[in-house]
């Protein structure tokens, strides 16, 4: 290979990475606004948060439904990626644990209109969820086994159980004031710490 092919290959490269960063931006972008305006929110207001034309969006995502999906994925992903960084960067698995729980609550309670915009499509919704616990249930399934190895937390308990427990704490947190779901989740998960 001569220098001119290395050269095209690091510009290829390099315009991969751009194209990657911008459509995360974009994403970021969108599931930001999706938080703030709902799913149905203009896709001009979108791009300017993102900074870039509509074209740019219609170009990655042509229908709505396709932008909607990948917002979903990617804060799944974002989700999913994090647990291993807190388990590497936390004082002890179970604040590990505490924080990656968090996250996830973040993630069930401002994805305004996501799950009803998906249910319109039953075939889509079903495998997005097939992928939402194939990448979160084994994250989370990894934060309990370090913390119960560590002797912080009772070792009899499931990862899709938690989720599914700490999902069912977070219906309805958005739409009653009265109801703070994020104080019921943290005495769940301070309620598995082994008596000392």
């Amino acid at each position: 290979m001569n220098d001119s092919d290395k050269g095209a290959g690091r510009a290829a490269q390099s315009k991969r990475a751009d194209a990657r960063r911008n459509k995360e931006t974009l994403l970021d972008a969108a599931a930001a606004v999706f938080v703030t305006s709902g799913v149905e929110a203009p896709v001009r207001d979108i791009a300017a948060k993102a900074g870039v034309g509509l074209g740019t969006i219609y170009r990655h995502f042509p229908t709505r439904a396709d932008l909607i999906i990948a917002v979903y994925r990617h804060q799944v992903d974002a989700c999913a990626e994090a647990g291993p960084a807190l388990l590497a960067t936390s004082a002890t698995p179970h604040a590990a644990l505490g924080q990656w729980i968090d996250l996830f609550v973040d993630f069930l309670v401002t994805k305004h209109g996501l799950a009803a915009v998906l249910h319109s499509d039953d075939a889509g919704f079903e495998t997005l969820h097939a992928y939402f616990l194939d990448r979160l249930v084994p994250v989370c399934a990894q934060l309990l086994e370090a913390a119960a190895a560590a002797g912080e937390i009772r070792s009899d308990l499931e990862a899709y159980e938690l989720m599914r427990g700490v999902g069912n704490l977070c219906i309805g947190a958005d739409s009653d004031p009265r109801y703070d779901a994020r104080r019921l989740v943290e005495l769940l998960i301070a309620g598995l710490r082994r008596p000392h």
